[in-house]
């Protein structure tokens, strides 16, 4: 199976302890972004990425200076967040990270896909993003349906553990017969009388549901609703075959 995550915003140079295996799957394409970001004046850039005077001077000194084949770090470990905090990768044993490697693939707007040991550098570009200029409307256009395509080359199911950003990408080309199963992570909330996924806490739990699945080998689609973490337990009469609900009471 394919199991498929978000990025995060933040980033960071890993320690030497993880080496790089290879590069991302579409770098020409990566190229093509990063020359159009690279063209764009300094206050298209601070619109696109909404962020602090501060952050945006920092983001826009690194674009200038980057190089796509210098100073990587495995993709992996470069995203700093709820999500991978949880995850906590580094912790995690040679075969769970093997796993991972053959399973796991991060939804990048800057990368496409990534596997865990490509080489990534820093950068700053969502998926939902718009370029000012650009000849195509947004990212989701300038992707087509290449990630589609490379998550299904070998018609394996695929896990879903993506924001509704990411996932977008992958969504709108589904066949009839393909296998996509979203994993919501659901709490009660005594205000409103109902359970709803609150974004902080589905981050940890999605990051700690990748972490079992390495750590378990999970291979089959049954061996997912065994997870009982952080309180969460599979709930058959909620869940369909294209989601499965996890509640916290």
């Amino acid at each position: 199976m394919k199991i498929i995550i978000s990025p995060a915003k933040k980033m960071q140079d890993a320690s030497s302890d993880f080496e790089i295996r290879d590069t991302p799957l579409y770098l020409a394409k990566t190229k093509q972004l990063l020359q159009r970001l690279q063209r764009a004046s300094y206050p298209e850039l601070q619109r696109l990425w909404k962020c602090s005077e501060k952050l945006a001077r920092l983001n826009y000194q690194r674009l200038q200076d980057a190089e796509l084949e210098k100073n990587l770090t495995p993709a992996l470990f470069s995203y700093v967040g709820l999500q991978y905090s949880s995850m906590a990768p580094d912790l995690l044993e040679a075969a769970d990270l093997e796993y991972l490697e053959q399973n796991l693939r991060i939804l990048s707007g800057f990368y496409g896909i990534l596997r865990p040991f490509d080489g990534v550098i820093q950068y700053r570009l969502e998926m939902g993003a718009k370029l000012v200029g650009a000849t195509y409307q947004d990212l989701y256009e300038f992707w087509g349906a290449e990630l589609y395509t490379e998550l299904y080359r070998t018609q394996e199911p695929v896990i879903n553990l993506a924001s509704k950003e990411y996932s977008k990408a992958i969504e709108r080309y589904l066949a009839p017969n393909d296998v996509f199963v979203t994993l919501e992570f659901k709490e009660f909330d005594p205000k409103r009388q109902k359970y709803v996924q609150k974004a902080t806490h589905a981050k940890q739990a999605r990051g700690q549901f990748v972490r079992y699945l390495a750590k378990q080998k999970v291979k089959t689609l049954e061996q997912l609703k065994e997870f009982d973490e952080l309180g969460y337990r599979f709930v058959t009469e909620r869940s369909t075959a294209k989601k499965y609900i996890f509640l916290k009471e």
